[in-house]
């Protein structure tokens, strides 16, 4: 289960990954900006990974 789960956060943050560069590229965002955006929808989705993985490890 743990390892189902380490390889489906792995596709998940691949593809909000190409979404984010897809976003970047369409809405013309600056270079210097890309880098927080990036950061800050990774932290997000990782924190999003971790709590859904707390709750299907508790549930």
């Amino acid at each position: 289960m743990n390892f189902f789960f380490i390889i489906f956060a792995f596709i998940i943050l691949f593809s909000v990954n190409r979404l984010t560069t897809s976003l970047c590229i369409q809405k013309e965002i600056p270079e210097e900006n890309q880098q927080r955006v990036f950061r800050t929808i990774n932290i997000l989705v990782t924190i999003l990974l971790i709590s859904s993985y707390v709750e299907v490890l508790f549930s």
